[in-house]
């Protein structure tokens, strides 16, 4: 059983920045981040960003709500009841359309009202719209044509920056040699690195210690031998 004082440090938070200054802009994500940026002149009322789990989709979410005071929610959560509160403002952001159990009527309604009022939705995905498996011919040809953007694997260049703000944000201080150390022993994902920043922090507030290489080592071997990273 985990002590008070590890319970306690398992509960405290911390606010992770994500301002459009804060998102970390490389080749791998560029295409998406043009389009946050271009909106309100898109070239339609309705666009996709495709990508991997925790590879920044949420952030440029929220860099986009926070330009046009978008309401946002899960697709799972999308029903034809609430499909109207989405554009009490003029755009809605709808969250992991490849989701299970998705209310496809429901989509299809959002899209049809956003169009018919002049207002914006922003989807994200880990799948192509040709790819969700929809049933509904209407609603996958209104998907396919949407403009469409990718978000790639990232490269080393932001794997590098993403550890640096992950580091930042916790109000961990750490240099460029242990940042290239643990770059360089890690499986290249952005959500390995978001767990990785997590146990390490972890681990340095239950010890007191200072974030070094023998502590990120330790905690790279934990995660291993948990197949933690092969869940991620």
């Amino acid at each position: 059983m985990p002590t008070k004082s590890e319970q306690l440090l398992l509960n405290l938070p911390h606010r992770e920045a994500l301002g459009r200054e804060d998102f970390l802009v490389t080749s791998s994500n560029a295409a998406a981040v043009e389009l946050v940026d271009q909106w309100p002149n898109w070239p339609s009322y309705a666009a996709v960003i495709v990508g991997p789990e925790s590879c920044g989709k949420s952030h440029l979410v929220e860099v986009w709500r926070q330009r046009s005071f978008a309401v946002k929610i899960q697709a799972k959560d999308l029903t034809t009841t609430n499909v109207p509160q989405l554009f009490e403002q003029q755009a809605a952001a709808i969250e992991d359309t490849h989701d299970g159990n998705i209310d496809e009527r429901a989509i299809f309604h959002a899209l049809n009202l956003a169009k018919q009022e002049g207002k914006f939705i922003l989807f994200t995905s880990h799948r192509t719209t040709n790819q969700l498996g929809f049933k509904i011919p209407d609603l996958v040809s209104r998907l396919n044509s949407l403009p469409v953007v990718q978000i790639a694997p990232p490269d080393d260049t932001l794997l590098r920056g993403v550890l640096v703000k992950l580091f930042a944000d916790r109000q961990l201080t750490v240099d460029e040699g242990l940042i290239n150390y643990t770059l360089m022993r890690m499986p290249r994902s952005l959500a390995t690195a978001r767990k990785l920043v997590s146990e390490i922090d972890h681990l340095a507030l239950t010890e007191k210690a200072e974030v070094s290489k023998p502590l990120v080592a330790r905690v790279l071997t934990k995660l291993e031998n948990l197949d933690l990273f092969t869940t991620l």
